[in-house]
């Protein structure tokens, strides 16, 4: 039986752990390292799939939590699933929903056989087991499925992040045995042990005896400083296979994601862009940008004059700052469309920086223009 999803690592780059591939899914072959925006609800907000066509995404990611809760993925299935519901053709991704029952449930309950919860729309009581999450995304039918693990604190104890590395890798053989499309979708595993490195390697050994046909990292970009995500990577990153995709889940600022494809990672995605762009922040080449700022009021050029984004085309800050001051939807829709393209562009940059062997150059000359060299530079 052939995979749902396979990896083929095409270059290594000369001066760094970067990989450039191609990522085989039953919705389209993209290149990696990529960006996947984040449509939690089945929708990428305030974008259409046509424009998320247009600005060459490849993959999209949906919220098994979400949508099982709301509208449920009998609902979903009955579409015909997540492709068809949402009209997109190419690939879609969901998370197992772990995260979301850890950070907007209330009165976790954590025990072997799965999380029993309140959920955080009407304070009903749920329960989240793997076999549950698997049957639910088995049901919404995306082209990558995630394995439902815990997500501690970052700043967990040893022996709590100890119990816990042992509980998700306990879960995952339990998902990887309910899974009932592995022809159709493929189940990643998620890496967790916070910052131990002892742990890492021991969640790491767990997963890669199970054979998934991916990997994910998950436990970082949750509080952590930039210098303990990379120091975890360094370490975490080749304990995976070459042959499978490598995917760090929830980073997407630029810095971020060089440092990452710099460590080895091949899938990022992050609800960053959309979720500042409802802010009238702007991720532009030379930083960022506030654009409902009162600065801008007269500022009639585009919001990154080095963008050729459908909105940076055609419109300026004073109009878009007008729309956003103003409670204008189409002032949220620009904003989203601009940062969205320019995390899409960014990744495009890195892969022709891998082929050309001067990603270290790319990465120099990025973070001087958009000012990460400065001390608070990163801070959204």
């Amino acid at each position: 039986m052939e995979p749902a999803i396979k990896y083929t690592l095409l270059k290594k780059e000369k001066h760094t752990g970067a990989r450039l591939g191609l990522l085989e899914t039953p919705h389209g072959t993209f290149e990696t390292p990529m960006f996947m925006p984040v449509g939690t609800e089945a929708t990428v907000k305030n974008i259409a799939p046509e424009d998320l066509d247009t600005m060459g995404a490849s993959i999209i990611l949906s919220n098994t939590y979400h949508l099982w809760l709301r509208p449920g993925e009998d609902i979903v299935k009955e579409a015909g699933g997540l492709h068809k519901f949402m009209n997109w053709d190419k690939g879609i991704l969901t998370d197992s929903g772990g995260f979301q029952v850890f950070s907007l449930a209330n009165s976790r309950d954590i025990t072997e056989a799965g999380v029993h919860f309140k959920n955080h729309l009407n304070g009903q009581r749920e329960f989240l087991s793997p076999e549950k999450a698997i049957q639910i995304e088995n049901d919404l039918g995306p082209d990558i499925m995630m394995s439902l693990d815990e997500c501690p604190p970052f700043d967990e104890s040893y022996e709590y992040i100890k119990q816990s590395v042992a509980r998700t890798s306990r879960w995952a053989e339990r998902g990887l045995r309910a899974h009932r499309n592995p022809e159709t979708q493929g189940l990643f595993g998620i890496v967790q042990g916070a910052g131990f490195e002892d742990l890492r390697r021991q969640s790491a050994q767990d997963l890669v005896s199970m054979d998934f046909p991916g990997y994910s990292i998950g436990g970082l970009s949750v509080g952590e400083s930039k210098e303990e995500m990379n120091h975890v990577l360094d370490f975490t990153t080749p304990m995976l296979p070459e042959n499978k995709p490598r995917y760090l889940m929830g980073v997407g600022t630029a810095d971020s994601l060089i440092d990452g494809v710099i460590r080895g990672i091949d899938m990022f995605d992050c609800v960053l862009p959309t979720r500042i762009a409802r802010n009238g922040t702007c991720m532009t080449s030379k930083g960022r940008l506030v654009v409902k700022n009162s600065k801008y009021a007269r500022d009639f050029r585009p919001i990154d004059e080095n963008c050729q984004c459908y909105t940076c085309r055609n419109y300026s800050r004073a109009y878009i700052r007008h729309l956003i001051n103003a409670d204008e939807l189409f002032g949220i829709h620009l904003t989203s469309y601009h940062n969205l393209y320019f995390l899409l562009n960014l990744m495009k940059g890195v892969r022709q920086a891998i082929r050309d062997d001067n990603l270290l150059e790319f990465r120099e000359s990025v973070f001087e223009d958009y000012g990460f060299n400065q001390a608070n530079a990163r801070n959204f």
